[in-house]
């Protein structure tokens, strides 16, 4: 009876024993590597370009996250000690050095950074952090590393394989909800905001003069489009992963040529590493040295039943794969175009899906003394930050509410605070964003949705003329 179990055990135990079954390290201990590089280049771009100090320093108002307001933004020096922490972390995880202490400290601290002002949120930092809070959980230092070198007891050829599925499920999300945010009418049917973008490029050499027209607009889009939707299909292929791969490769170096995008298409790059097998690095080096290929490393026995600390663990990573896949959907629960109403639009992955411009006006009422004050963003923002709070309905009532206070602290309160907010998406005439005879000092901010967003335009999008393209949503 015993014998007749052990050779036809459970799905639940089959399937335990696919996710403990040993891989290679050396793939995780080269991603590993790469990603500790990529945090550490990026942290030493943020300080020899002075972005600490515009986007961090110099802002006198800092736009808070719902439920993070208690987060507290560094002033000068601190912060750039932060940043160079930053970079310090990402070399101590390439180098796999005190790796467990430096990886947890690179995600608090990269998370951190993310925390301080909403406009500066970005969709592949936010992938850095999540990258960095799952590496926490995997031992990728047991190999190619200073932590393994100096003790031997950590030194191990394999991992499990659900670490490898792990890191595979999170980019797979991103390119999958970047694609399917681009199934909208204006995305494949008008090639917006691509004819927007394409057209402000026409001064680069050779590829300039085609961007201006239309067929290069809708060539683009579709291939945008397909290429999130099925990049991912192609790359669990082990036939096709390396034609795959080179699509990549040219996809996003296109879109780093074409678009100002920072780190995106090396943090996407590096990130699609995960999805190639786990011995490929030895591969390669048996290539370039001409030797025969290592064997790859001998399996490890599994327990076919798990403990209790197992299907907890299991557990929590099912609930981070439907949170992951959750957050993204839930801009539908708020209907009408989240690309207007902003409403579950960060962390869900659409990635430069909308260009957006917009202007605010504060108008500052004394219900009591009926005096009325105008009052301009700029008293308070930079300009990065006006740019984004201008088409950000949450962000024009944490202001609104902030420029209450600061009446109220000056003897001048009660008063009530409206937006003459308007905004263009995507080409169309600039209409009203919010309700201006709505007092913003009194609406509180939420998950709930909010009524004083006005509903998007339904006219069709329109090419901008040249003054006014490249909005706040290039930066997305």
């Amino acid at each position: 009876m015993t014998e007749q179990a052990v050779s036809t055990p459970g799905t639940a135990s089959r399937l335990w024993a696919h996710l403990l079954a040993p891989r290679d390290i050396a793939a995780l201990a080269v991603f590993r590597v790469a990603f500790g590089l990529m945090v550490t280049v990026s942290a030493v771009r943020f300080l020899a370009y002075g972005w600490v100090q515009e986007f961090f320093v110099r802002p006198k108002f800092h736009f808070t996250y719902w439920g993070f307001g208690w987060v507290p933004a560094l002033p000068a020096p601190w912060i750039h000690v932060v940043f160079a922490a930053l970079g310090m972390l990402g070399l101590c995880v390439a180098l796999g050095f005190y790796y467990r202490v430096a990886i947890a400290l690179l995600f608090v601290t990269f998370t951190y950074v993310q925390l301080v002002d909403v406009t500066t949120y970005l969709n592949h930092y936010y992938l850095v952090s999540l990258l960095a809070g799952l590496l926490c959980f995997v031992p990728a230092h047991r190999a190619f590393s200073v932590d393994a070198w100096r003790n031997p007891v950590l030194r191990q050829d394999w991992l499990p394989t659900w670490c490898t599925y792990l890191l595979r499920f999170q980019v797979a999300v991103v390119y999958v909800f970047a694609g399917l945010a681009k199934l909208t009418p204006d995305w494949l049917v008008h090639a917006q905001p691509l004819q927007i973008w394409l057209s402000a490029r026409t001064g680069l050499p050779l590829v300039g003069p085609m961007l201006d027209q239309t067929w290069v607009a809708y060539a683009a889009a579709w291939s945008g489009f397909l290429f999130d939707t099925t990049i991912v299909a192609f790359l669990l292929v082990r036939r096709l992963r390396p034609f795959a791969y080179v699509v990549v490769l040219g996809f996003h170096a296109a879109t780093w040529a074409l678009f100002p995008i920072g780190m995106f298409p090396v943090i996407m790059v590096t990130a699609a590493l995960v999805f190639f097998d786990s011995s490929w690095p030895r591969w390669l080096v048996s290539r370039l040295r001409r030797v025969e290929r290592p064997k790859p490393p001998v399996a490890v026995p599994v327990l076919a039943a798990p403990g209790r600390k197992a299907r907890i663990a299991l557990g929590v990573a099912v609930a981070y794969g439907i949170l992951q896949i959750a957050l993204p959907l839930r801009t539908h629960f708020y209907g009408g175009n989240v690309l207007w109403h902003e409403q579950g639009m960060r962390f869900s992955w659409r990635v430069m899906a909308r260009e957006k411009n917009g202007s605010v006006t504060f108008v500052v009422r004394s219900p009591v003394t009926g005096k009325e004050w105008h009052v301009p963003p700029r008293q308070y923002l930079t300009q990065l930050q006006e740019r984004e709070m201008s088409v950000q309905p949450d962000l024009i009532l944490q202001l609104a509410r902030r420029i209450a206070r600061d009446f109220e602290a000056e003897g001048k309160g009660p008063v009530e605070v409206h937006a003459d907010a308007r905004a263009s998406l995507n080409g169309r005439p600039s209409e009203l964003l919010v309700d201006p005879e709505v007092d913003l000092a009194h609406q509180a901010d939420g998950l709930a949705p909010k009524g004083w967003i006005l509903p998007a335009p339904d006219s069709p999008p329109a090419r901008l003329r040249p003054a006014q393209r490249w909005g706040a949503s290039a930066r997305r």
